[in-house]
């Protein structure tokens, strides 16, 4: 993902969701970015730019460890 897009999603997580919430690109990888809270890890989000409609997916993984 280019820089303004990261930029515009860390912004909209901090507003929705959590100051803390830090979006970062990802090594080797264009179409993604990874989302961390603090130092911890929470997910990845996918750009989708199918059939001319942008949009973004955010995938995170709960263990049950976790709850």
């Amino acid at each position: 993902m280019k820089p303004e897009e990261l930029k515009k999603l860390d912004a909209y997580l901090k507003r929705t969701l959590n100051p803390n919430i830090v979006v970062k690109a990802r090594p080797r990888k264009d179409d993604s970015a990874e989302v961390y809270a603090g130092d911890e890890f929470l997910g990845v989000i996918y750009r989708d730019d199918e059939d001319g409609d942008l949009s973004y997916n955010f995938s995170m993984a709960i263990l049950d460890v976790d709850l």
